[in-house]
Parts: structure tokens; C-alpha cells; sequence
């Protein structure tokens, strides 16, 4: 009896210091929905490209854009979805959104990532691509807003902030947010930049973008630009 009564102590106490930690991990975590509550905390996370267009190559590893662009898609859902947020996908296969590959695909393609966006009425839309550059040497995160859309400015410096901050590490220099004319950009109100996460025209960055480890660290450095954006949002 003295046994049993013993072990059942040890795993009441074990139990309350776990519920104590949750609950500070809780109450202190910045990078999780709960500091502004659950309802309708929802991103759409857009994968640029796919089927037939697959964008542009990586000069040394010869990976398509649109591969590069889903992968890191997944990671960002995955990083989102851990700190509580609804992540819808515009698109989830190799395949694009156009339907038949005739006239027209691309703009068709647009319309129904549209069309997703418009349903899903979220909080932001982060659309993954990546850069290609004639010279070589450029490198580094970029992030695109639409000029007009003052929290779209604000979610893409905040995303741009987190990215510079990653390629630091490694020596790149910081790149600024820009104003941009796209039609991902201005084909909704809700607050929409595009990430271009590394150069494929810079051997460098084409193998980092390669790497899973690099995406999983991407998709990190944009989670935490949503959090830094939403945080100003709800101050």
C-alpha cells in the first residue's frame, strides 16, 4: 500500500508541474494566436506557379520555382498551424489552378486563387515565390506589398524585418520592402504581400533553398513577421 501511495504522489506532482509549464508556456509564448484570441484567426498561404508554369530554374541545382514555392508553402502551414492559426492553401499539388493548359491558363490560374482568397476572408495572404536576378551576386529575402493597402505595407515590412534578420546570419545584406503591381497584390482588400524568399540566379541561395533545414528556417522567419504584423494590429 505504502508503495503504490508513493508512486501515486510522484505522479500527482508530476503532473501538476506539467500543467504548470503549459500554462506559463501559454500565458508568456508571443508567437501563438492566443494573445489574440481564436476567432477567425485565418492566413491563406499561396504557392506561386505550378503545372505547366513552373517559373523560373535554380542556375545550379536546376530546381523549378514552383517546387521550391510548395515546399516551403507546407512549411509555413505547418509553423502557422502550431501557433493556432486556420491556413488555407491556394494550391496544394505539383499541379496548377487553370484547368485545361490552353489560352488563357495563367489569367484563369489568378482568378481562382482569387476566388479562394475572397472565401477564406483572412487575416493575410502570404504568396511564395522566388527571385531570379541577372547578376549573379544578389541574393537575399524581398518582400512585395500593394503601395495602396497600408496594412499590406505594414504585414510586408514586418515579414521583411524577420528576413533580413535570417540572411544576416549568413552575411547578406538587408533588402527593404517594396511597393509592387501584381495582380495577387491587387486582386483582393485583405492585407497580401509576396515573399521571394531567395534568388535561384545566386548558386548560394539556389542551394539553400534546396535545403530543408533553410526552408524550415524561411518559414519561421515569415511566421514570425505575421506574428510582428498582427501584434501591431490588435495593440
Amino acid at each position: 500500500m505504502k508503495r503504490f501511495s508513493f508512486l501515486g504522489i510522484i505522479c500527482v506532482g508530476i503532473s501538476f508541474i506539467t500543467a504548470v509549464i503549459l500554462c506559463v508556456q501559454t500565458f508568456f509564448l508571443p508567437q501563438s494566436v492566443a494573445a489574440f484570441g481564436n476567432e477567425g484567426m485565418r492566413i491563406v498561404v499561396d504557392a506561386g506557379h505550378g503545372g505547366i508554369d513552373g517559373g523560373v530554374s535554380g542556375v545550379r541545382t536546376g530546381v523549378k520555382e514552383s517546387d521550391v514555392n510548395l515546399s516551403i508553402a507546407y512549411a509555413l502551414k505547418a509553423r502557422l498551424e502550431e501557433m493556432g492559426f486556420e491556413v488555407i492553401m491556394t494550391r496544394k499539388t505539383e499541379a496548377g489552378l487553370y484547368g485545361a493548359p490552353t489560352k488563357g491558363f495563367k489569367r484563369r490560374d489568378m482568378e481562382a486563387r482569387q476566388k479562394i482568397i475572397e472565401k477564406a476572408s483572412p487575416l493575410a495572404v502570404i504568396s511564395i515565390h522566388q527571385n531570379f536576378y541577372s547578376s549573379r551576386s544578389v541574393r537575399g529575402g524581398q518582400v512585395f506589398y500593394n503601395g495602396e493597402q497600408e496594412r499590406s505595407g505594414a504585414l510586408g515590412e514586418a515579414i521583411q524585418t524577420e528576413l533580413n534578420t535570417l540572411y544576416g546570419e549568413i552575411g547578406v545584406k538587408n533588402r527593404g520592402a517594396k511597393a509592387g503591381n501584381y495582380f495577387i497584390l491587387e486582386c483582393t482588400d485583405f492585407p497580401s504581400v509576396i515573399v521571394e524568399c531567395g534568388f535561384l540566379s545566386n548558386p548560394n541561395d539556389d542551394e539553400l533553398l534546396c535545403s530543408s533545414t533553410w526552408k524550415g528556417r524561411l518559414s519561421q522567419a515569415i511566421a514570425a513577421g505575421v506574428m510582428g504584423y498582427l501584434s501591431g494590429s490588435f495593440a
